[in-house]
């Protein structure tokens, strides 16, 4: 099952087994297997979220951790009608919703213990491209190409940043309120919400702060804005307005970055709405790359996430400011799920995320899935499983 849900195919799966370990199994019934196990592990998910919507269920662990953190995000499955015999009928790209879950080792601080932003933020060529990774509004970030030219500034010393000691994962296409309740699970399961400090971060959707509000808040953790997403909105916005003018949009991307980085709301707002009255209200008309448009969707992500960017006060608290261990789990998963050529029934997509979720996941729950007792039931026939020749 391992390798079926990290090969990019079942094709490939099967010829990776027939390869290494001279083992004869076709794709059609590696994907049966799959389907069947995955059905299996999802049951065993929501029998443990039932446990804890009544109340009744039991922490793995004796004591909570140093840390924790919970990221929040989406990723894309191209799926295909149910019921529909052979081709694709009505094909649609869904979302899948993924969480890490992390048990974390970090110090307080008494002081911020990196006041400035860094280096790869104010790298022009970097800070392009990380605004363009983001992919947000399924458009280019503006400014992407020939950067004004930087100089060189010499290495700062890196703080001690905090210590990632397991990740757990939970992934679905369910709908974002049975995902919530399964978010909440895996946390009081690992015991994450006995912490003494903790946070959830993410980026600026609403049912993620929807489900932080549900789930998270009561138990105590920080809502943090992903720096890295509102990075992506500042550059964009500076080189709008700015369009015929690189370097003065990079000198004014890096004054928001500083605001930003420090926690200096005030004259963040203050500059956004300046230049938003300046430019007036877009049209409706407008292209969505307008800069009325690139502005007031910027000035409006940060007044909607404002109580979410104290970001000093979170660095002396040991928390992290990014989601990146999220968003590459979600590249990890999307390897094997997301494709042009890959549709996906609905049951099929739902099974693989738990394969996928349990091999990525360190607290060894794949083996521990194993070692239940299981029905039996024959997937495929004794000449099936034969030696490779």
């Amino acid at each position: 099952m391992r390798q079926a849900s990290k090969a990019a195919s079942f094709q490939d799966a099967s010829e990776d087994l027939r390869e290494l370990a001279c083992i004869a199994i076709g794709a059609s019934h590696l994907q049966r297997l799959s389907q069947r196990i995955g059905h299996e592990w999802a049951q065993a998910r929501d029998q443990e979220v039932q446990a804890f919507r009544e109340k009744r269920l039991v922490c793995a662990y004796a004591a909570g951790p140093q840390a924790a953190a919970v990221m929040l995000d989406g990723g894309r499955v191209q799926t295909r009608a149910e019921k529909s015999g052979q081709g694709v009928q009505q094909p649609a790209w869904r979302e899948s919703k993924v969480a890490c879950c992390l048990s974390l080792s970090s110090p307080e601080h008494k002081a911020d213990p990196q006041p400035e932003p860094p280096a790869k933020f104010l790298d022009p060529p970097r800070a392009a491209r990380l605004a363009a990774e983001v992919k947000r509004r399924n458009r280019p970030a503006l400014g992407r190409t020939s950067p004004p030219s930087a100089q060189k500034r010499p290495k700062r010393k890196r703080r001690r940043a905090s210590i990632q000691r397991v990740r757990t994962v939970v992934a679905t296409m369910a709908d974002a309120e049975t995902f919530g309740w399964q978010m909440a699970a895996e946390v009081q399961r690992r015991g994450l919400d006995r912490a003494a400090r903790k946070a959830c971060v993410c980026d600026g959707q609403k049912y993620n702060w929807s489900l932080y509000e549900m789930h998270l808040q009561p138990w105590g953790f920080i809502g943090i804005l992903d720096v890295v997403h509102l990075l992506a909105y500042l550059h964009d916005a500076a080189h709008a307005w700015k369009k015929s003018d690189r370097r003065a949009a990079w000198q004014q991307y890096v004054q928001w970055l500083r605001w930003a980085w420090a926690g200096q709301l005030k004259p963040l707002l203050a500059s956004l709405r300046r230049v938003a009255a300046q430019l007036g209200k877009p049209s409706a008309a407008a292209p969505e790359d307008d800069p009325r448009h690139v502005l007031a969707d910027t000035l409006g992500y940060i007044e909607n996430n404002r109580t979410r960017m104290d970001y000093a006060r979170y660095r002396r608290l040991g928390l992290p400011i990014s989601s990146a261990p999220v968003e590459s789990t979600i590249k990890r998963i999307n390897r094997r799920l997301k494709g042009t050529e890959k549709f996906w029934l609905k049951g099929g997509a739902e099974a693989m995320l738990q394969l996928r979720a349990a091999y990525l996941s360190q607290d060894d729950r794949a083996r521990a899935y194993w070692s239940r007792p299981r029905p039996f039931a024959r997937a495929v026939s004794r000449a099936r499983l034969r030696r490779a020749a």
